[in-house]
Formats: structure tokens, C-alpha cells, sequence
């Protein structure tokens, strides 16, 4: 059986590779132990996998996968879980129910695979019931979900798994200060600065192709929120993937990308996308919230 990541020597020391949540994914480490490399990235790729199997919607038998076929039947959940469900709360309430993971069923309707495929307000309608958390009773770690409800956690998993990552190997190190840098399809966080105490130099994609913007990263972690691989175009109008809830259609006048710096990968990918769901207002939100961001459209 192949080797599901891959280790190779770099300038200053070594960059680890494998593929998980349906995203490229990178471990750069400074160091020149090539055992410790192999070990930090077997970790990373252990805890990747191990998180997209536990909550993705595409896996049978697991827990996202019980809980959306649960219906009208509590169903108690584990820690890491209940975790999670109260961050999706907590990201519900603070978007005034924007960020709504209930909201994953109108894939049924919208299929952004770049085409002029846009679903009639019936199909759309039909939708519209079965949305919504606050139709949840949820009294931690007990959730009871409504008939034909489904919850998706693609918002905030791999941000989360990113964040994880970073602590399953930070706990490998010990005492040692071995500068990490993870970036999972653009999402990325790091330990620190590099060894010669200079920052990590990051790019920025641009939603056309190439570098939009080159980052110096010494600390914390960037997200990146945007339509430029997942839209629909008819009669010269352009549907971002990104959806309202209330409405089930797509949030237009939003930026074609936004990118935020944060202290960890969750809450930069939560700013992202809150920004993201304010449409013109998305510039106006983050100089609200005094946060380091990059906008493109």
C-alpha cells in the first residue's frame, strides 16, 4: 500500500504532503531530524483524517451521519462534538443566523459547478423549512433534531482540523521550539516565526490565479473565504456559493475572495465568512472588528 503523505528535504528543512477534506495539504517544518519530520507529519495526517471521518457528511455510519438520520430521536453527543455544536451556535447568534450549519440541504438545489444551472424558487422553497438552528432543541451534550433537518459541519471543519493539527504536533515536541507552519487548501496557521526569527512568507491566491498578495506570517493563522473555484454564471450574473440561509439564495455584491488574519485558523475562517455573508458591507464589518484582512472584487 502506497504511502498516504509524502516527506521531502527542503532549504532549511523539510515540507510534508497529503491530501485530505478535499484539499491539498502542506506540513513546512524547520528542522533537519528527518525521523521527527516523518513523525510530525504522520501525526498531522493522522488527526486530518481522523476528523474528516468523523464529521464529514460523505462517510456512512459516522457520527455527522447518525445525528442526520437521528430525527425526532435525542441523540447524545461526545465532547469533541458538543464542541462543535456549540461554536455552531455561538456562529449562528453572532451572524444573526447567517452562519447556519442546517443550512447545507440547499446543495439539493444549487449545484455551483460554474454553469447557468439556477434553481426555481419552488425547488428553493421547498428547502426553506427544514433550515434553520434555532428549530434545534439543544441542551448540551442532548440534541434532538427536527424531521427532514440535516446539519453539515463543511464550514468550520477544516479550519478546526487545522487547529488540531497544529496541537497534535506541538505535543510531539515537548519542551522544543520547532517551528511549524500548516496550510490546508489555503487555510494555514503556524507556531511561530522561523528559526533566524523571520516570518514565514505566505501567499495570498488571487481569484484570477497567481499571488494577489505576499504575507509575512510570525504568528497566528489565515482563512480565506470566497467563490473562485464555486459559482454559477447565467445573463451575466455571477452566484457566489455562499448562501442565505433565510432566503436560500446566494449573497450577492460580496467580495470575490477574503482573506483574514487571526490567532487561530477557526476564528479567522468564522471572520471570513461572516464577512463574506454582509455582501457589500463585508469592508465595512472587518475595519469593525479591527482585524488584518485582504479583499479581491
Amino acid at each position: 500500500m502506497a504511502n498516504p503523505y509524502t516527506v521531502e528535504k527542503i532549504e532549511h528543512g523539510f515540507v510534508g504532503r497529503f491530501q485530505a477534506m478535499a484539499s491539498p495539504c502542506e506540513v513546512l517544518m524547520d528542522m533537519h531530524d528527518c525521523l521527527l519530520a516523518q513523525q510530525f507529519v504522520h501525526a498531522c495526517y493522522t488527526e486530518a483524517k481522523r476528523i474528516e471521518q468523523k464529521f464529514s457528511r460523505y462517510v456512512h455510519n459516522n457520527v455527522m451521519y447518525q445525528l442526520n438520520h437521528s430525527h425526532d430521536n435525542g441523540i447524545e453527543l461526545d465532547a469533541e462534538s458538543t464542541l462543535l455544536m456549540d461554536f455552531a451556535f455561538t456562529c449562528f447568534n453572532m451572524s444573526d443566523g447567517l452562519f447556519d450549519v442546517s443550512s447545507g440541504i440547499l446543495r439539493r438545489a444549487w449545484k455551483f459547478d460554474g454553469s447557468d444551472r439556477v434553481p426555481s424558487e419552488q425547488q428553493i422553497n421547498a428547502l426553506l423549512p427544514a433550515i434553520g438552528l434555532g428549530k434545534i432543541s439543544w441542551q448540551k451534550p442532548h440534541l434532538t433534531l427536527a424531521k427532514n433537518m440535516e446539519l453539515d459541519f463543511g464550514g468550520i471543519g477544516k479550519e478546526y482540523a487545522v487547529d488540531r493539527c497544529l496541537q497534535k504536533i506541538m505535543a510531539k515536541m515537548g519542551a522544543r521550539r520547532i517551528p511549524v507552519l500548516l496550510n490546508f487548501g489555503g487555510d494555514l496557521v503556524c507556531n511561530g516565526p522561523r528559526f533566524n526569527h523571520t516570518p514565514w512568507q505566505v501567499g495570498i491566491e488571487s481569484v484570477g490565479g497567481g499571488a494577489a498578495a505576499r504575507v509575512s506570517l510570525s504568528s497566528g493563522a489565515l482563512a480565506t473565504s470566497g467563490d473562485a473555484r464555486r459559482f454559477l454564471l447565467k445573463d451575466g450574473v455571477r452566484y457566489c456559493h455562499i448562501l442565505n440561509p433565510k432566503t436560500g439564495h446566494p449573497i450577492m455584491a460580496a467580495p470575490r475572495s477574503v482573506t483574514v488574519a487571526a490567532a487561530s485558523c477557526v476564528e479567522a475562517g468564522l471572520l471570513s465568512t461572516l464577512a463574506m455573508l454582509q455582501g457589500a458591507d463585508a469592508k465595512a464589518f472587518l475595519e469593525e472588528q479591527q482585524v488584518t484582512h485582504w479583499l479581491q472584487g
